[in-house]
Order: structure tokens, then C-alpha cells, then sequence
């Protein structure tokens, strides 16, 4: 690979404008695909095979006049303190504001008089429900804002009126993540490279990279059925790797630049080295990216891919664009004082760089005289880190969690105060009686051996549709929706079903927003294993096949362990204790978002693959080339050390600008990407990985010889293409304008 990928570098490098040319039209053909593109489709939330789909699929089925993904509104008031909602004049009052509310999108609006089905037993409260004609992504503006002038108009007659529901529901906040990491990247990429165009290469090489993926997304999105939100995850990952891949490819070529290759020999060198290690560290960002498919949520899958996708574009650039855009920039790689000191080659001599040991050298070093100190260190704070994790509880954010200055976390808390907590929290009951002799009868046997479970309050009469055969009515439990109890009484109810369906004929399911969320929990809980086993199992073997060794890719799987629990520990922490909370913006604490688990493992891992692929890459080659195991290690840390530092510092900054999101699903993903890749870089990659190495020694580079013999040798570390560098004199002629210097044959 390393020969095949040396020679597409120097291609990319000598026909330099023709390669930029073409990405930029790929890049305007995407552009203009998107622009032309319709309206992306709205979020298709779908979870096949759970008892949650299959009630949501009946309905839609058995009840065709009604929208079952129809959004709904619930608007709540209160009368002044002492005085009951039912009185005349209030009455009155807030019959003025439901018919305000009226529209073209509205389906129905509930009458909260009307057997005071919907008026608080001590009378102060009322609420009625708006159902919708479309879904909660299809509301129009100004449905939207005729609820949010009900709630925002001061009121001479003294009612407190607020509205929640998802016809409220407007995208999320991304905040300004991207400005954030894009600012601070080039900070840092100055201060690494010092070379103002030097770090502008890889950002603008990654923001190519990234608009094309988007682009492309937008523009399938109706092909493909690619919602607007597919993208989110490919944007926050596509931007990170695209400018890791530019930095190591160019990172690695100005060393060959030192060591006293002309420049299109040190690009083909880059790319064959540094460039074998990008696509190996790719591999597994799209593995564990496109391993999201394991879940067997639509939405999930859908984004994955889409961000595998993205991150497969940034491996083609980083091997062809990047050298391309060296070639542009020529000696401008190097900043104003380093070419001015050596006018004929642009580039610092290579004694330079070695006179001086630089910190990676150092800390290496450091690590190699007590490794035992080190890693029981580093293993302990991670374990203390990891600690909260095993209070960790699960869910999905609801009102109750919105903050509490919005009127929907105003109204979830006037109807739990007024109703009871279940209230917010409803479960739909679906009963299909085409099997059952008397459905009616069956029903009502349904709703009464539901009533008497532990934990309901009340249960609606059974609603029957016009053909007679399927039947819904609404439990109310005691807790709310987020609460431990409620899930073990949905689970109970479900348990009654096998009984319902011998005794009559019917089938009863369970649906409705609690229920959803009960069933999205487990499906995550189920596919956490098989993923897991997947994605690490798969990395193994490709990390084998890179490293050619057993224990080095066993050491990388369990530093990703290490990594991403002390990640979640980290949410466990801020999100549900509240450590921190106010430093970080975070209004409300409370379950940890179900689907953060294997989210994590999923981007982590990747990201976590990337930084062992290019530090101990640099380690094997060093090994390789006759280095022993100790002088290896400290080789690679003095090559790799800054720029895995810089990377990690620029990937942390990307993620932590979502921090400032509005929405709290995007600041604790954002919050649990930037720990993780703060643990993973600095406490694993850097510390625990160089002190491993030191303990075992040479035999972290054990493969038994049956199983070397079965692997196909890919030579990430260039072993065959610098023995064919060694035995040849130069194949190519110097580009148009450049002079070069004879090259030297022996093996670095």
C-alpha cells in the first residue's frame, strides 16, 4: 500500500493544479446539487419490530381520518389564586383563546368543559389539547407563533396560560460550534506549524472536504430519504478527521522536507507513510460510524453512513488534494524566518530538529524511567473518573427537562402540580379485536384488569374506531414520564397482554411518546453488545493487520474502554449530579440521554483508532528500520507527540463549541466528544500506551508466524517502499521551476 500510495503523491503532487481543479468542481457540482434539491424529508423516527412501531403502525391503519404522527399542543390555565377556572368570566376567557388558536393545520381543539374532563379536581386548573393535521416538522410559523401570542399577551383578566407539546417544537440550537473550532484550529495550527498558510491548508483542504458531504447529503436527501438533521453528525465529524488527515499528511512532509527531499519526493513519502496510516485510521471511523446499522434504527443508521461517508472524503483528500496544495504553496509551507535562514531549499537542515530533544521526546523518556508509576496513575484516574457511571440512568429528555424560564417546562409543571406527575407521561392503550367474539367486552376486560395495576391512576373508556375492531383509550400513571416506576408499569401492563389475548381474543399493545421512549431505551440496551463486538472485533483485526501484533490492538481496545468511561462518567457528572452544571450552561439535570452510550463508543472509538494509528505507526516503522523497542517509542513520541497533541487539541475545540448549543442532546454530545477525546489523546494515547509499550517491550511486535503468514502484509510502515527507494536512483524529473537535490539512497 505504502508503494501505491507514494506514487498517487507525487501524481497529486506534479499535477498539482489539475487535481485542485477537479475537487473544486466536484465541489461546485455538489454545491449546485444541493441548491437545486428539494426540501429534505422530515425525521422518519422509526423503531421496526418494537411493540411501540407496531400499535403506531395499527392506528395509522385503523384509523385513517386521524393523523397518528399529527402534532398536538397542550395549553394550560390557571386562574388566580382563590378563584376556580370554571367561573363565567374565565370561562369565557379562555374559550377566546382556543378559538384564537384556530387555524388551517388544526384538526381539533379539545373542549376542557365538557364533563370537566380536563378541569383540575380543586378547579384552578384547565388545559385543552390541539391536534395537528401534520407532523410537528411540518407546523407552519404562524400555527406556531398564534400559540406563542396566547402565552406571551398580558392578561388584564389574571390568567396564567402556557402551552407545551411538540407543535412548540423548533430546531435545535447548534449554537456557533463549527466558527468556534474553526477559530481555535487555526490557532493552534499556527502555533504547530508557525506558518500562517501552513495552517490554513488543512482547514481549508477539511472545509472542501466537509461542504462536498454535505452538499452531497442535501442534494440525495430525497433520493435517499436523508432527513435535515442526517447531517449533524457528519458535519461535527467530517470537520474534526478532515483536519487531522491534512495535519498529519503535512506534518509528515515537512519532516521529509527536513531530512533533505526535494519536494515532490517528500510529498510521495508523506503520503506513502503518513497517508497509510490515514486510511487505516479512516477504516475505522467509517467501521465504527457505519456499525451504527447494528442498532437497527433508521434514523441512527441513516447518519452514520451519511458520516462514514463524509469521513471516506477526507481520506481521499488528505491523499490527494493535500499533497496538490503542498505543491501550490510550495516553500510558503515553511514560515517567513525558517526560509529566510535557508533560501536554497525553504526548509530547516535536519540536525535542526535533532540537536535539541523536543517535549515528546522528554515526556517519553520520562514515561520509559517509571512506567509502572505512570500507568497505575493514569489507570486510576481514569477508574476515579469512570466512578459515576455506575449511578448512571437513562432516558430521553422531556419537558420536565426543558428549562425552566419556557413556557413548556412552565405548563409540564402546572399540569403536574394540577393533575399528578403521570399526567405529562400518558400511555396510549391499543386494543385489535378482529379475533375477539365480543370486542367491546374485550376492551372493557382490558381497561379493568389495567386499572387494578399498581401505579395507574386512572384509565379512559375504550374509543372504538368506525369499523369496530381496534379501540384505544389513555393510562395515566403516577410517576412521570421519566421516572423508573413508569417504566415498571408498562412493562406490568404488557405483561397482562398474554392473558387478554387467551381469555378474548384480542391483542392489546402499548404506544404513545412514554412508551416510545421505554422501547428506544431497550433497543439501545440490546444492540450495545453486538456493537460493541462488532466494531471492536472488526478494529482488531484491521489494527492486526496495520501493526502486525497482538498485543498492540488489544491495548487500543482497552484504552478506548478506559476512554469512553471515564467519557460517560464525565456526563454522569454534569448532566444528572450537576457538578459543573452552571459553568456549563446546563439548566436542568437529569437522565443521561439513553442513546449517549452507543453514540460514544461509536464516534470515540474512531477518533480513539485515529490518534494509535498515527503514534505508534510512527513506533512500528521506527521498530521496523532497526530501532529497538525502547528507542522506537521515544522515535515515535519525538515525530508524533505535537502533532497528535495539535489534532487533539483542534478535535476538543470542535466539539466543545456544541457546548453552547441551546438544545441539551447537542451540549451533552458535545460535552461527552470533547472529554472522550480529552481522556483518550492525553491520558491513554500519550501516557498509557508509551508506558505499556515500555513494560512489554519488543513483544508488543509478537505475531505468531502461522498468523503472519495468513495476513496480507499491507506495509503501513513503508519497510518495502523504502527498500525500493534504497535500490533505485530517483524516477521522476524535478516539476516545472524546481531544482532538486540528488537523493539519498540509504534506508533513514
Amino acid at each position: 500500500m505504502a508503494t501505491f500510495l507514494y506514487k498517487l503523491g507525487r501524481l497529486a503532487f506534479r499535477r498539482r493544479r489539475i487535481t485542485a481543479l477537479i475537487w473544486l468542481l466536484l465541489f461546485g457540482l455538489a454545491g449546485f446539487g444541493a441548491s437545486s434539491a428539494g426540501t429534505a424529508p422530515e425525521d422518519d423516527f422509526a423503531l421496526p419490530g418494537t411493540e411501540a412501531q407496531q400499535a403506531f403502525d395499527l392506528l395509522e391503519e385503523r384509523f385513517p381520518g386521524q393523523s397518528a404522527d399529527g402534532a398536538t399542543a397542550r395549553i394550560v390555565f390557571e386562574a388566580p389564586d382563590g378563584q376556580k377556572i370554571t367561573a363565567t368570566d374565565h370561562r369565557e376567557a379562555v374559550d377566546g383563546v382556543l378559538d384564537g388558536v384556530a387555524g388551517n393545520q388544526v384538526e381539533a381543539v379539545s373542549d376542557p368543559f365538557a364533563d370537566n374532563a380536563g378541569v383540575s379536581k380543586d378547579g384552578s386548573t384547565a388545559y385543552a389539547v390541539v391536534d395537528y393535521k401534520v407532523t410537528a416538522m411540518e407546523i407552519e410559523d404562524e400555527t406556531r407563533d398564534a400559540i406563542n401570542d396566547v402565552v406571551d399577551k398580558e392578561r388584564e383578566d389574571g390568567l396564567t396560560i402556557q402551552a407545551g407539546g411538540d407543535a412548540l417544537m423548533v430546531e435545535p440550537d447548534m449554537g456557533n460550534g463549527e466558527i468556534i473550532g474553526v477559530g481555535i484550529a487555526l490557532v493552534v495550527l499556527v502555533i504547530t506549524f508557525g506558518s500562517l498558510v501552513a495552517a490554513g491548508l488543512p482547514i481549508i483542504t477539511a472545509l472542501v472536504g466537509v461542504g462536498i458531504g454535505i452538499s452531497s447529503i442535501t442534494a440525495l436527501a430525497n433520493v435517499l430519504d436523508l432527513s435535515a438533521t442526517t447531517s449533524t453528525l457528519a458535519m461535527m465529524i467530517g470537520l474534526a478527521v478532515g483536519i487531522d488527515y491534512a495535519l498529519f499528511i503535512a506534518s509528515r512532509y515537512r519532516a521529509e522536507l527536513t531530512d533533505g527531499h526535494s519536494r515532490e519526493e517528500a510529498a510521495g513519502r508523506a503520503v506513502g507513510t503518513a497517508g497509510s496510516a490515514v486510511v487505516f485510521a479512516g477504516l475505522t471511523v467509517i467501521i465504527a460510524l457505519a456499525g451504527l446499522a447494528v442498532v437497527n434504527i433508521p434514523i441512527l443508521t441513516k447518519m452514520g453512513l451519511a458520516a462514514a461517508g463524509t469521513v471516506a472524503l477526507a481520506v481521499l483528500i488528505a491523499l490527494t488534494l493535500v499533497p496538490a496544495a503542498l505543491g501550490i504553496v510550495g516553500k510558503r509551507i515553511y514560515g517567513r524566518k525558517v526560509r529566510k535562514a535557508n533560501p536554497e531549499t525553504g526548509a530547516p537542515p535536519a540536525s535542526e530538529h535533532l540537536e535539541k530533544p523536543n517535549m515528546g521526546t522528554r515526556w517519553s523518556r520520562a514515561v520509559l524511567k517509571r512506567p509502572v508509576l505512570v500507568l497505575s496513575a493514569a489507570i486510576i484516574g481514569l477508574g476515579a473518573l469512570a466512578a459515576p457511571v455506575a449511578s448512571m440512568e437513562l432516558g430521553l429528555p422531556d419537558e420536565g427537562t426543558s428549562p425552566t424560564d419556557t413556557t413548556q417546562r412552565k405548563a409540564y409543571d402546572m399540569l403536574s402540580e394540577a393533575f399528578g406527575p403521570g399526567f405529562n407521561g400518558p400511555v396510549t392503550g391499543v386494543i385489535d379485536a378482529t379475533e375477539a367474539e365480543n370486542p367491546q367486552q374485550a376492551a372493557d376486560d382490558a381497561v379493568e384488569r389495567i386499572s387494578d395495576v399498581d401505579g395507574v391512576v386512572s384509565v379512559t373508556p375504550a374509543s372504538f374506531n368506525e369499523a369496530g375492531d381496534t379501540a384505544t383509550f389513555m393510562v395515566t400513571p403516577t410517576t412521570g414520564p421519566s421516572d423508573t416506576d413508569t417504566e415498571k408499569v408498562v412493562k406490568e401492563i404488557r405483561g397482562l397482554a398474554s392473558g387478554v389475548q387467551d381469555d378474548t381474543g384480542a391483542e392489546l399493545y402499548l404506544t404513545g411518546s412514554t412508551a416510545v421512549n421505554i422501547d428506544f431505551s431497550q433497543v439501545l440496551d440490546d444492540a450495545l453488545v453486538p456493537y460493541l463486538a462488532l466494531v471492536v472485533g472488526l478494529a482488531f483485526i484491521l489494527l492486526m493487520l496495520v501493526f502486525r501484533s497482538l498485543l498492540v490492538p488489544l491495548k487500543a481496545a482497552l484504552g478506548f474502554l478506559f476512554s469512553v468511561l471515564a467519557a460517560l462518567g464525565a456526563v454522569v457528572a454534569v448532566f444528572q449530579w450537576g457538578w459543573l452544571a452552571g459553568a456549563l450552561g446546563v439548566e436542568e439535570t437529569g437522565p443521561i440521554m439513553s442513546m449517549m452510550p452507543i453514540f460514544l463508543i461509536g464516534v470515540v472509538f474512531g477518533l480513539a483508532m485515529d490518534y494509535e494509528v498515527f503514534l505508534v505507526s510512527r513506533m512500528r516503522e521506527a521498530y521496523v528500520h532497526g530501532e529497538s523497542a525502547g528507542d522506537a517509542v521515544v522515535t515515535g513520541f519525538r515525530y508524533g507527540a505535537r502533532v497528535v497533541t495539535a489534532a487533539a487539541v483542534i478535535m476538543i475545540s470542535v466539539f466543545a463549541g456544541f457546548i453552547g448549543a441551546g438544545d441539551s442532546m447537542i451540549k451533552m454530545m458535545g460535552f461527552g466528544l470533547a472529554v472522550a477525546v480529552l481522556f483518550d489523546a492525553f491520558l491513554v494515547r500519550m501516557t498509557i500506551v508509551p508506558a505499556v509499550l515500555a513494560l512489554i517491550g519488543k513483544s508488543a511486535w509478537w505475531l505468531p508466524k502461522w498468523l503472519d503468514r495468513i495476513l496480507p502484509n499491507v506495509d503501513v510502515e513503508g519497510e518495502k517502499l523504502y527498500r525500493q527507494l534504497a535500490a533505485a536512483a530517483p524516477v521522476a524529473p524535478p516539476a516545472a521551476g524546481e531544482e532538486r537535490e540528488p537523493e539519498p539512497t540509504g534506508v533513514r
